[in-house]
């Protein structure tokens, strides 16, 4: 599994790599943090199938509208994902009607569905005009003999007929199991379809699974990850690079349980690896607005966490830390603010503040000290802080009338002069 960065981040000089190809073709100007290319990696050319409509509705607190859901449907679209996955037609009369509603939107986004291993669902799904459906049967010792009942010639039989039908209607299919992948890579599916139904899998784990897939399946592979461990974005990543092809999200993570990987911050680990295929294909200045429709669909508040879109996200506090990143931004920033339309804060009103961010502060507010005065300025700033927290206005009180004062004697010793 390629981990490692492509170039020197001192020197600029490649570094080594078991990897002949990437090291070749490595660059001075790649970013030291890029994806190493790989035969088989699809790191900088993936896709992605945006679940907030189907797996986001398995979200405790989900309630979704029909009205909501065109709004989330549409504006996922705008934003570039390439599908939109719904909820089951058979679930509900509703759940038929909204899918029925946003396949005549006319979207950019290719809109599927998630249907059971049945020709009675697969063709309610069809007649809805979705572009895609997503099958899916238990084929574990455990579900053939809690669930369904069938044993592993008649989920086989029933796939294919399955398939069949589908690609009879013209429409994409994917199929997802756990192991008759050859079957219906022979019989002409679009995708398989591997879940981490569970979130107990490791990236290492996700790596050699898909990889040994890879090599049985001709077809494209997609993934979903849930993120009962905290690993759906790196496990995602991993599969990635062990050459899957669809990655499956929702809008803050939403989904059963834990959820699955969200999209803002897949694609925050995304952008690090192929900055110029993420910024061309999706529109990320759309992603907290997005974020936004969601969290007040679900009653949420978008976390202060937040990869790229949490209010902590670009706010920088220590003064060493402070200081680099008005010297240059990359030292502590490996995502653009500017890429998602975000923008980065210099915390400067608490005790840890230092000198830089001061002066920083008061080159924004258009006064004029020398760094002697910043400096004894920022003593002041902290003594206060010591007392009590400070708000913007508390420190920017202080500067000003710092300022002011600095002011009066100089004005006084021009008149004595």
């Amino acid at each position: 599994m390629s981990i490692g960065a492509a170039t020197n981040g001192t020197t600029g000089l490649p570094v080594p790599s078991h990897n002949a190809h990437a090291t070749a073709t490595a660059t001075a100007t790649t970013s030291p943090y890029q994806h190493i290319a790989d035969f088989i990696s699809n790191v900088g050319k993936f896709k992605i199938i945006e679940s907030t409509l189907r797996e986001g509705e398995q979200f405790a607190n989900a309630f979704f509208d029909t009205e909501t859901k065109i709004k989330i449907a549409t504006a996922l679209s705008e934003f570039g994902v390439d599908y939109i996955e719904l909820t089951s037609p058979c679930a509900s009369p509703a759940s038929r009607a909204d899918c029925e509603a946003i396949c005549k939107l006319g979207l950019k986004a290719k809109i599927l569905t998630h249907t059971r291993c049945t020709l009675e669902d697969a063709k309610i799904a069809c007649d809805c005009g979705v572009d895609g459906v997503d099958v899916v049967i238990g084929t574990s010792s455990f579900l053939r003999e809690h669930s369904h009942g069938k044993d592993m010639a008649a989920i086989t039989k029933q796939a294919l007929e399955v398939v069949n039908y589908i690609k009879s209607r013209g429409v994409e299919v994917r199929f997802s199991s756990e192991d008759s992948f050859r079957a219906v890579d022979n019989a002409g599916v679009h995708r398989v379809g591997i879940a981490d139904t569970v979130g107990c899998a490791s990236p290492r784990q996700v790596y050699d699974l898909v990889r040994t897939l890879r090599g049985v399946v001709k077809c494209d592979i997609e993934c979903h990850f849930h993120d009962d461990t905290s690993c759906a974005v790196a496990n995602a990543y991993s599969a990635l690079e062990a050459g899957a092809t669809h990655i499956d999200t929702s809008v803050l993570g939403i989904g059963e349980r834990n959820g699955i990987a969200p999209l803002g911050a897949f694609l925050a680990r995304m952008i690090v690896a192929a900055p110029e295929y993420v910024k061309r294909k999706y529109d990320l200045h759309r992603l907290k607005d997005i974020e936004n429709i969601v969290a007040e669909a679900v009653h949420i508040n978008v976390p202060f966490n937040n990869p790229v879109t949490g209010f902590c996200a670009f706010t920088h506090k220590a003064g060493i830390h402070s200081k680099a990143i008005l010297n240059s931004p990359s030292t502590y920033e490996i995502i653009n603010p500017e890429d998602f339309g975000m923008s980065r804060y210099v915390h400067f009103a608490h005790r840890l503040t230092g000198w830089n961010s001061i002066k920083s502060r008061v080159e924004q507010l258009g006064l004029h000290m020398t760094d002697a005065q910043v400096k004894l300025l920022t003593t002041k700033i902290k003594a206060m802080a010591d007392v009590r927290p400070l708000a913007i206005d508390d420190a920017d009180s202080i500067i000003r009338a710092f300022h002011l004062d600095l002011q009066e004697r100089d004005t006084v010793e021009t008149w004595k002069n």
